[in-house]
């Protein structure tokens, strides 16, 4: 109730950007921190700021402000922004992340790795899908299977699926919610699902390995 709460603090914050900076800037700001999210990192600590509550609250503002605002470049900006973010994430995990961790002997992470290979060989397409939904999982999963050495393709055709889903996705239902409350409501309730889904994967990976590892 109180994280539910914070994001609709959090999305009504962001409606109000858009009188003090104006749309060009507004734009500029959607992109750039939906982006940032990821690729840099950043919603791992900003987690509201840079995740559904921002690209909600886009949508919503578009629609409030149709003759400034066109939600056709909002949506899809925020699609490019969330699909380049990931690519930047799986790049630095592939190329500097898994040579750390190689000259580490012993790590824990790297073992936590090393488990995570059999993840994404079994959910990996998946997984990447999945995580846009999940706060902390659209930060950690893109570089995680830059480490784990994903198959960059599957990679790619995930991520593109998982941004728009997402960020397209989200963005559309704020536009639409500015006229059909009931909306907002069925987007979290897919949400819902989704997370639940990801984690019975999870469970289910966490059995497997216990069982491999007898």
């Amino acid at each position: 109730m109180l994280s539910h709460s914070i994001r609709l603090s959090v999305t009504d914050d962001i409606v109000g950007w858009f009188d003090q900076i104006g749309p060009y800037l507004f734009y500029a700001a959607v992109f750039g921190l939906v982006f940032a999210g990821t690729g840099l990192f950043v919603g791992a600590f900003i987690p509201f700021i840079t995740g559904d509550s921002l690209v909600f609250a886009a949508g919503l503002v578009a629609a409030a402000h149709q003759d400034s605002i066109n939600i056709f470049v909002m949506v899809i900006g925020v699609g490019i922004a969330a699909w380049l973010g990931d690519q930047v994430g799986y790049t630095l995990g592939r190329h500097y992340g898994r040579p750390y961790l190689d000259k580490r002997k012993g790590n824990w992470l790297k073992n936590a790795i090393s488990k995570s290979e059999l993840f994404y060989e079994r959910y990996g397409w998946w997984s990447i899908v999945v995580a846009r939904f999940v706060p902390w999982g659209r930060v950690i999963i893109p570089a995680l299977a830059g480490i784990s050495q994903m198959n960059y393709y599957k990679f790619f055709s995930a991520n593109l699926v998982g941004a728009l889903l997402w960020g397209s996705g989200l963005t559309l239902a704020g536009f639409f919610t500015y006229s059909i409350p009931w909306v907002r409501g069925t987007v979290y309730a897919i949400a819902l699902v989704v997370i639940t889904m990801s984690v019975i994967a999870g469970v289910r990976t966490w059995r497997a390995n216990r069982v491999s590892s007898k």
